[in-house]
């Protein structure tokens, strides 16, 4: 049998990049997948993929900054494919690239908003559920700018931080709740996907970050689909002591592992100040 066979997952940004990436290895792997974006063409290309492949999809478009389309989502996502038992909140934005004296507030929000409240709104409507089962997965995607400045990426980079930071407070609020549902935060690393596209192509993207080129040429252009194997990792259960911690494409996850609680006694991969 599949690892998750019988088990129903919600990825948002399904459509294309990592989050198609992450979808049809779950699907893959057994578990009725729901895939969430914006784009309705998107989504029935990737959802007939997995269909192909022999798994079950089931397309769910929906804008993750709309309260009411959240939620509509999520109910006729269990009609139609059963309980909620791991959501993975990929959807993001980087379309704001400058100074931040420079861009405009309005995209910079925007930007912000995809990537905080969205993931907000995703985790207040399948939480409760979850909860109430007292089992359930949640991984949040982190980026650039969550450890680090993130310079003429401030809206990305702001954001990020703020959904690692969410991801740490959502872990101890169900560890408080005495709840075994459990939460991670996942960083994909750095991958061709249309958002590096932007900042590649586009006229703010070649003046402010020519970097992101210059990685990309000396090969560090990281495929989608080691996100994907390290996200199935996470919702196998292995790492549920660890609930509230951040992951890289970069672990070893053996090593990870046999380190639990040295992680825990000296709180890492967490979001702190050090002195």
């Amino acid at each position: 049998m599949k690892q998750f066979t019988d088990r129903t997952a919600i990825v948002t940004g399904a459509g294309r990049g990592i989050g198609r990436a992450i979808a049809e290895r779950l699907g893959a792997e057994g578990a009725r997948v729901a895939l969430v974006s914006r784009s309705e063409e998107q989504l029935d290309t990737a959802a007939a993929a997995i269909r192909r492949a022999g798994g079950i999809a089931f397309p769910a478009p929906a804008d993750v900054t709309d309260r009411e389309q959240v939620r509509e989502m999520v109910r006729r996502v269990e009609v139609e494919l059963g309980p909620v038992d791991f959501l993975v909140n990929n959807a993001g934005s980087f379309y704001t690239i400058g100074p931040v004296w420079e861009v405009d507030p309005e995209a910079w929000w925007r930007d912000v908003t995809i990537n905080l409240n969205g993931v907000f709104l995703c985790c207040r409507e399948a939480l409760p559920r979850m909860v109430a089962r007292n089992a359930g997965r949640v991984i949040n995607l982190i980026g650039g700018g969550t450890g680090t400045p993130f310079p003429h990426g401030s809206g990305y980079g702001s954001s990020k931080a703020a959904v690692m930071r969410l991801t740490e407070c959502l872990a101890e609020e169900l560890r408080q709740a005495d709840s075994a549902v459990t939460v991670f935060a996942v960083g994909p690393g750095l991958v061709r996907t249309a958002l590096t596209e932007f900042q590649l192509d586009s006229e703010e993207g070649r003046k402010w970050m020519g970097r992101i080129e210059q990685m990309f040429a000396d090969g560090k252009d990281v495929p989608p689909t080691r996100a994907a194997a390290l996200t199935s990792e996470l919702l196998s259960g292995r790492f549920d002591r660890l609930s509230g911690r951040a992951f890289s494409i970069g672990d070893d996850l053996d090593e990870v592992l046999a380190r639990q609680d040295e992680i825990l006694r000296k709180d890492q991969k967490t979001l702190r100040f050090r002195t």
